[in-house]
Order: structure tokens, then sequence, then C-alpha cells
């Protein structure tokens, strides 16, 4: 086989750059023992474009694909129902991971890349541990999230904290507390849904015009 398996467009490159923050986030989430890897199929000898921990394997950017990748690949242009295979295998040092393969296609549906992510085994309960719980994250500890059903019920969750928050300030002054509130929940992006102005226009007792005004005079 050639150390090529497509030639990349301007857009495929830009979707290949795309996964390069999915990976960090990911392995991040994973922590230490979880190794992420961004493959670029139009140089086979140098397919690696993005890894993180590569410690675990040994490798960095710039490294070449693996034979076993290779073959997964090979099975996932030959088969175009297979867009990712997951597996069992060992390093070199005789470590066992767990390994994921997902093809990432470009703009013309073809495999222009690999996200592939090694979880090594071997890691002791408590390291593994330590990775899931607030102490790792000090700086999420306090975070408190309500997954909602639909937009509407997104919009009115947020306003009832914004409202919650302003209200509980005495330094805001009657006359001020919607500007307040819609200063808010533009800061965490509620007005970027559909029909958002008009509901929480609705539910704070005011014109859609005013809530308009005030997301103008922010914009300023």
């Amino acid at each position: 086989m050639e150390n090529t398996i497509t030639i990349l467009t301007e857009k495929d490159k830009a979707i290949l750059e795309s996964y390069m923050n999915v990976a960090d986030g990911l392995a991040d989430f994973w922590g230490g023992n979880c190794e992420v890897v961004v493959h670029d199929l139009s140089h086979l000898d140098s397919s690696v474009i993005k890894i993180i921990n590569g410690h675990l394997s040994g490798r960095q950017t710039g490294a070449p694909i693996s034979e076993v990748t290779l073959g997964f690949l090979n099975k996932m242009m030959a088969n175009p129902a297979m867009h990712h295979v997951t597996y069992f295998a060992k390093n070199k040092r005789g470590e066992a991971f767990k390994a994921s393969i997902s093809a990432i296609e470009g703009e013309n549906h073809n495999i222009i890349g690999l996200f592939c992510i090694n979880f090594y085994l071997n890691a002791s309960l408590l390291s593994f541990m330590q990775t899931f719980t607030p102490a790792a994250k000090a700086e999420t500890e306090n975070i408190s999230e309500t997954f909602v059903e639909n937009a509407e019920e997104l919009m009115l969750n947020a306003l009832e904290d914004a409202k919650k928050e302003v209200y509980s300030n005495l330094s805001i002054s009657s006359s001020n507390k919607n500007k307040e509130i819609i200063a808010l929940l533009y800061q965490k992006g509620i007005f970027n849904l559909k029909d958002s102005v008009i509901t929480i226009a609705n539910h704070l007792g005011i014109s859609k015009n005013t809530v308009y005004m005030h997301i103008r005079n922010m914009n300023k």
C-alpha cells in the first residue's frame, strides 16, 4: 500500500483540525491512563497529527500508523457500513488496553482520518477513581447542571436562576432588575436559542423590543 489513502481538500483539513479539541477534551475527561490519537491518512508514514498521553505507547506526533490500525482501516474502507471498531490489545511492554478506532469522514464522505482511543487497563483502582472525583477538578466542584427535555424548559430554568441571583442582590435597583436578568441570560448564550427573546419577554412581563434594546446596549 502506498503511504497515502487520500488527498485532503481544504475542507478536509478543517475537519481534521476540528478533532484536535475533541481529543484534548476526551483525554482530560478520562485522565492519564487514556491515550487519544488523531491520524491524518494523507501521510501514513507520519499519520499521527495529535496524540495525548503518548508515553503510554511510546509514540509522539509524527509517528506512523500502526499495522493493526492499518488493518482495521482496510476493513472500514471495504465495508462502508463499518464506521468504528473496538478491541482489546497489548503494547510492546505487554500492557493491556481497550482500544477504539473511529473513521473521520471528509467532505466527499471518504475516510480522511482516524480518531483512536486507547484506555490502559493496568491503572490502579485508586488512580482511576481519583480522576472521577471532584477533588481532581476543584474548579468545577460547585457546578450544578440540570438536563432538560426541550429548549423552552432550558430558557425558563435559566431565567429562574438569573432571577434568584438578581433579586438576592440588594445593590441592584428595582428599575434595573430586568436589565441585569437579561444580561445574565445573554452571558449564558440563552438568546442564541430560537424564540428566546419572546419567551423571556413574556415571562418577565415586558415587550420583546425592551429585551432587544438591552441586548443591543450590551453589544455596544
